[in-house]
């Protein structure tokens, strides 16, 4: 892309030397003096350059936001050039009503500046809340009333949104904001092994959803300046789109709370689809350690909970059937006490 732009500049800097030699060679007065055409065609081309250079990282979404305040500023500037304010009376005697009356055209010039400049100035502050208003939308067209959720990196990086949404089980709208795929290109791009593999799991989920049929994915253009932001805009977005926030890191979500966000877990899906487990059901399971009383093994059920065995600590490596004899509550959800079925 900048060898592309390199060779763009050079021609146009080219086509301003040449567009300044026929300048001069079309005035007849200025034979003798063609050179100043040249340099002053090369001068103008390098002014235009630096121009272009200087407007680097101002994107589309900073344009339109610009083109709104300006707009704005010359609507409300129109509207009180307009008004009764500016019709000034000519009072021959008072010669403050004769200074107004006679710099009428002035008066109106600074008005259209300061206000078209502070429409501007608020436009591109305001960027972010003006994508809001007028969102960019990136892969498919989207209705008003479908309900939205905001995308954390955490969620892409898991990877199983993509399952989820093959299921068609996902009635959201997907939000996802351009510093989550900001934040996962970096990722991607660590020297870290274990992170690189992370940001590019999280790259792949990303692509997956974008080619599965009937998922109504959005590209949110907000960026933010650092990494201790992200949090904050993520609640932000959230708050300002009426929407949901999908995330697995715990901290994030609890500030969601805090702020009034509804946030969605999917781990607390996943607990959710496993099925309950009730006294005198038999099931398979392998045991995986012995157990703190004597006889008993341990094993584990997909959802995690322990199940304990008794009479089965010479079982453990293997997979055995056991009969369920009570279920207790515990912190981590639940633990299965059970006997190996003969």
């Amino acid at each position: 892309m900048a060898y592309t732009l390199r060779i763009i500049r050079i021609f146009f800097l080219a086509l301003c030397v040449f567009g300044g030699f026929l300048v001069a060679y079309a005035v007849p007065e200025w034979d003798d003096h063609r050179w100043v055409g040249v340099v002053a065609g090369f001068l103008g081309g390098v002014l235009v350059i630096l121009v272009d250079i200087l407007l680097k990282g101002f994107s589309l979404r900073g344009m339109s936001a610009l083109s709104f305040g300006l707009f704005a500023g010359w609507l409300v500037s129109t509207l009180i050039a307009n008004s009764p304010l500016f019709e000034f009376p000519f009072v021959p005697d008072d010669e403050l009503s004769m200074v107004l009356h006679q710099n009428q055209y002035l008066i109106r010039v600074i008005l259209y500046v300061v206000l078209m400049y502070l429409g501007a100035v608020l436009a591109l502050r305001g960027k972010d809340e003006f994508n809001l208003v007028i969102p960019y939308v990136r892969f498919v067209p989207h209705g008003v009333d479908v309900p939205l959720v905001v995308v954390d990196t955490s969620v892409l990086i898991d990877g199983r949104i993509v399952g989820i949404c093959e299921t068609k089980f996902m009635g959201y709208g997907l939000i996802i904001p351009r510093f989550v795929m900001d934040e996962l290109q970096a990722i991607a791009d660590s020297p870290d092994v274990q992170r690189k593999a992370s940001g590019r799991r999280g790259l792949e989920a990303l692509r997956r959803l974008r080619e599965l049929p009937g998922v109504d994915l959005r590209i949110n253009e907000s960026t933010v300046d650092n990494r201790q932001k992200v949090d904050a805009k993520l609640v932000f977005l959230a708050q300002s789109l009426k929407a949901k926030l999908l995330t697995l890191d715990y901290n994030l979500a609890q500030i969601a709370e805090f702020h009034g966000v509804e946030w969605l877990n999917l781990n607390a899906l996943a607990r959710s689809l496993h099925p309950e487990v009730a006294m005198g059901e038999v099931f398979a399971v392998k045991l995986v350690k012995p157990g703190k009383e004597t006889g008993q093994a341990v094993g584990y059920l997909n959802d995690g909970s322990m199940v304990v065995v008794a009479d089965a600590a010479e079982y453990v490596g293997t997979e055995v059937t056991v009969r369920v004899e009570s279920v207790v509550p515990s912190a981590g959800g639940k633990m299965v006490f059970a006997r190996r079925v003969a």
